[in-house]
């Protein structure tokens, strides 16, 4: 409501200017776009200034701005109609809140934003408008300034990607051509690779690239080609993973003219590290072109982002080969599992230790928050690269004073220079970045002397940061010396204290004798100031003040109490009165005025020129930089999780990980590292032991709310968080790397798109036994709940025998069906597990109360307590007493209910010997000796089943006898 309070004014001006019946039927003539159909739409009027400037939404845009930004419909107008609720909805913002608007569309509300100003000529009464900028969740370029100009800071790149689908009916196989760019750092990106028909393989390039748009073809609207079937597959894993589609139409996805515009992008720096000339065959210098599918997929991302109409991009970009395989594969299912990052469209909420970024984000610069989010969805699979950066958190973990030096002394120091970089690539930066470089320049000795010094007496370790830090570092040192002589020379750092950012007058003769000339004049004008205030006797800066008015230039001003004794001297000209006081100025003092901002005018163009020089020479620098901003990024996610591991509530330790295919998976002491720094919780940890052909398959049962589904996830958040570089939640941990964590947790509804609850879990699933190896880390929670029991546990049943005699991948399944567990008796390498509860009986038998324990130990759980959890939740006790009948009736119902429950275990051997007894008397020994069989084979089925009633009449008093036996035979 206090920002409704502040936009008042903006919206009474406003809504009398727009009430313009022009207007009215130029906005009705527009197409139809509303948030609710993905697009905003906001309307730029200039005002009378640039203080001034203001937006407007009309239509639905209002009604989402009051709603969503304002939280209030009062402050929409109606124009037209009186003003009333029949006219056109209208609401408007101030420039700052309109910032924040468009930025919260793009960043967590996955729209695209318009920008129409007024048509040239009309002011700002204008009843004519032009689209001037759009920009989507990918494409911000256009909107570039006005973002980062405000001090945002994008956790994440806005990543474009194009894809093109090739299918072959004969090999029945996808080829995907994919191509994305991140146009906030000019680099380009291609893949070529095969998938299957659920697009497995796309689902995890996207979560690796963190992809906010994808462009793909046009489909049909009948929707029954093969390529519309598998566009419309496409397009649900896209909307899965939170992603803008963009379909385009497919004639621009065509590589006839890629070769030729991809060269003119890519920097010489880029060109030469593809290790050919440009006067070549751009085919043969450029590998990423000799791909089958993918530049069809970079000529469509080209043309839609319009890279080549930007002359800043021309030789500006970069180009590289993604390889989907170097890194672990995550889908958009185990990035909701883990609690990896905020889910889509929650960007920038209070994730704090609620998700995993938010708890290791201890990063102390914007660059090392962007690379954790990068890294967290891309943890590496080689083995080395896993170890050299779990050998430099260790070494910050042991040297605390080393560690805190860089954070507090260093890195908190370090500007965002990637987006520095950018501002000197697009020509608006200013005196000010220069000097925030500069800084950057005087940091850089110190923190190479900390690097230095940091604590170790492994001779390995000290080499890991010469290779990873301080030799890239002593290179940016040098090269950035010059600059720093630059900057001493021609920029007046004296003057740094009171926030002026100017150039030395002693550095130019021209601006030198201005700035006499313009001290000169000052002194005029206090002398001035010292005359008048003798003349009138009145004490200079409390009673007579000598001002620089916006509208009168320099003049005095005094109150109206002591403007008395100007009339008494006719050299006083008198400039206006309001409330503070009388404004007046004399002719020596106008004329000093007219001399100052003479002087001042040519100052500040002498000086402009010169700090466009100081500027373009400052931008010179900017690859060095931009290499700079990835070193220092690297080593505050490294010292960020040295710092976690150690300020966690027990500290975590350096895991053991060997090679992809080998070793087990033994975690002892393992947490869940969000939940255990929790308010008010004490976490119960527990031993994880994943041995491979014994115990790779575990099944856990116990009651709901027991720590079931914390256990499964922690393990997938370990291996994770192993797998990044970053020590782990446990007492001792030994696992091998993981080509994949793939999970089926909790599966949402998504009505509005037609997909339910278990056709969510399903389509999960599928993706899991298509995608899986026996390398992979499967973790399934509560599979096949979303139907009925017995078709539930038919899937359940399947697909876990697939899993552990198909795929034999380490798998975590935590069920309700317990006779799941039953599938231990099939296969060895399968083993149970159940969550501990302790139920008090009560006198009269019946249990009271549940207690859960949150350990896990071996063996199974026979029922789910789920009335118990229900009676902790307070329900009526007549309603829990119906749903313990209930339970009653169903478990009896057609025979389900646990006979053997009833009887002792001695009762129960007796009656298998008695049934193994006549089971061997209704079988002969065969002759000479041969294995014993049932009846011969020859005899006809009718003698056979004689035979068995002639042994069961024998056994008869023996069955009788035994109530185990009896209950059994009832049964059937």
């Amino acid at each position: 409501m206090q920002q409704y309070g502040r936009e008042r004014d903006v919206e009474e001006d406003s809504a009398e200017q727009t009430t313009d019946p022009g207007f009215i039927t130029f906005f009705g003539k527009l197409p139809k776009k509303s948030p609710d159909s993905g697009t905003l739409r906001l309307f730029y009027r200039p005002g009378t200034g640039n203080e001034n400037e203001y937006y407007q939404c009309y239509g639905p845009d209002a009604l989402y701005v009051a709603t969503h930004t304002f939280r209030t419909q009062s402050v929409i107008k109606y124009l037209g109609h009186g003003g009333r609720a029949a006219g056109l909805p209208c609401v408007s913002l101030k420039s700052s809140v309109a910032k924040t608007l468009l930025r919260d569309s793009l960043t967590k509300k996955q729209l695209r934003v318009e920008i129409w100003v007024p048509e040239d000529g009309q002011g700002k009464r204008c009843t004519k408008f032009r689209l001037d900028k759009e920009a989507s969740p990918g494409n911000l370029q256009a909107v570039e300034d006005l973002l980062f100009g405000s001090g945002v800071d994008l956790d994440t790149p806005p990543v474009v990607m194009a894809i093109k689908i090739v299918s072959s009916a004969a090999a029945k196989v996808k080829t995907l051509g994919v191509a994305f760019a991140d146009p906030t750092i000019r680099e380009l990106g291609v893949a070529d690779f095969v998938d299957n028909d659920l697009f497995s393989n796309i689902e995890s390039l996207i979560i690796q690239l963190s992809v906010k748009e994808a462009v793909i073809p046009t489909g049909t609207i009948s929707g029954t080609t093969d390529r519309d079937v598998d566009l419309n597959k496409l397009k649900a894993v896209l909307e899965r993973c939170g992603v803008m589609i963009t379909e385009r139409k497919p004639s621009e996805f065509s590589a006839k003219n890629i070769a030729d515009d991809v060269p003119r992008l890519l920097s010489a720096k880029a060109t030469e590290a593809l290790g050919a000339s440009t006067s070549a065959d751009p085919s043969m210098i450029i590998p990423q072109l000799t791909l089958p599918t993918a530049p069809s997929a970079l000529a469509a991302l080209i043309t839609y982002l319009g890279l080549l109409g930007e002359p800043d991009n021309i030789h500006a970009f970069s180009i590289r080969t993604h390889d989907l395989d170097q890194y672990m594969k995550l889908d958009a299912s185990a990035l909701r599992a883990l609690n990896l990052v905020e889910a889509p469209g929650n960007a920038g909420s209070t994730t704090r230790n609620t998700t995993l970024l938010g708890l290791l984000n201890k990063c102390k610069t914007a660059q090392g928050t962007r690379l954790l989010g990068t890294w967290l969805k891309q943890p590496l699979v080689n083995l080395h690269e896993i170890q050299k950066r779990q050998n430099l958190v260790e070494m910050f973990v042991e040297d605390s004073n080393s560690r805190r030096t860089l954070q507090d002394e260093y890195l908190k120091m370090m500007p965002d220079m990637h987006r520095l970089s950018k501002r000197f690539q697009k020509g608006v930066a200013s005196l000010e970045d220069v000097i925030r470089v500069y800084q950057v320049v005087l940091l850089l000795p110190g923190m190479i002397q900390a690097l230095e010094n940091v604590q170790t007496e492994n001779e390995e370790y000290v080499a890991l940061i010469d290779e990873l830090y301080l030799i890239a570092l002593r290179g940016f040192n040098e090269n950035l010396e010059k600059y720093s002589e630059m900057v001493e020379q021609t920029i007046d750092l004296e003057q740094l204290d009171s926030h002026k950012y100017v150039i030395k007058p002693e550095y130019d003769d021209k601006l030198g004798v201005l700035a006499e000339k313009l001290e000169a004049t000052r002194d005029g004008l206090d002398r001035e100031h010292k005359s008048v205030g003798r003349d009138l006797d009145l004490e200079l800066d409390k009673k007579l003040h000598l001002e620089n008015n916006q509208t009168y230039g320099y003049c005095f001003r005094v109150t109206k109490n002591d403007s008395k004794g100007l009339d008494k001297n006719k050299d006083y000209i008198e400039l206006g009165m309001i409330k503070s006081g009388v404004f007046f100025t004399t002719k020596k003092l106008r004329s000093l005025a007219e001399d100052h901002r003479d002087y001042s005018d040519k100052y500040d163009k002498a000086q402009k020129n010169l700090v466009r020089e100081v500027v373009n020479i400052a931008s010179t620098y900017t690859p060095v930089l931009e290499s700079l901003d990835n070193v220092v990024a690297h080593l505050d996610v490294i010292i960020s999780f040295a710092h976690v591991s150690v300020n966690a509530p027990e500290p975590y330790i350096k895991p053991k990980v060997t090679e992809r295919g080998t070793g087990d998976l033994v975690l002892r002491d393992a947490r869940h590292p969000c939940l255990e720094v929790q308010d008010d919780v004490s976490f119960i940890p527990n031993d994880v032991e994943m041995v491979k052909d014994k115990s790779e398959f575990q099944i856990i049962t116990g009651p709901n709310m027991g720590g079931k589904s914390t256990y499964i996830r922690q393990v997938g958040v370990i291996a994770l968080m192993a797998q990044t570089g970053c020590f782990v939640p446990c007492s001792e941990a030994r696992l091998p790397v993981f080509d994949s964590v793939l999970c089926r947790v909790g599966a949402g509804d998504s009505q509005l798109k037609g997909v339910s609850t278990f056709m969510a879990e399903m389509l999960e699933t599928a993706t899991i036994l298509r995608s899986a190896t026996k390398d992979s880390l499967i973790i399934i929670d509560e599979l096949g709940r979303g139907t009925s029991t017995y078709d539930g546990f038919g899937l359940a049943w399947a697909i876990s025998e697939h899993i552990a005699s198909e795929i034999h991948a380490f798998c975590l399944f935590a069920t309700h069906f317990h006779e799941l567990t039953a599938l231990d008796q099939q296969l060895p390498h399968v083993k149970n597990l159940h969550v501990v509860a302790h139920v008090d009986e009560a006198e009269n038998g019946e249990q009271q109360q549940i207690t859960l324990l949150y350990k896990v130990e071996p063996g199974i759980s026979d029922q789910s307590f789920g009335i118990h959890v229900a009676q902790l939740a307070n329900f009526p006790e007549n309603v829990v007493k119906l749903a313990r009948k209930k339970a009653d009736e169903l478990e009896d119902f057609g025979g389900e209910k646990r006979i053997d429950s009833e009887f002792s275990v001695e009762v129960t051997d007796e009656g298998i010997k008695i049934v193994d007894e006549l089971l061997s008397a209704w079988a002969h020994p065969a002759e000479d000796g041969e294995d014993i069989v049932m009846a011969d084979a020859d005899d006809s089925p009718e003698a056979q089943l004689e035979e068995l009633k002639r042994c069961v009449a024998q056994f008869q008093t023996k069955i009788e006898a035994n109530p185990w036996l009896v209950s059994v035979l009832g049964s059937l």
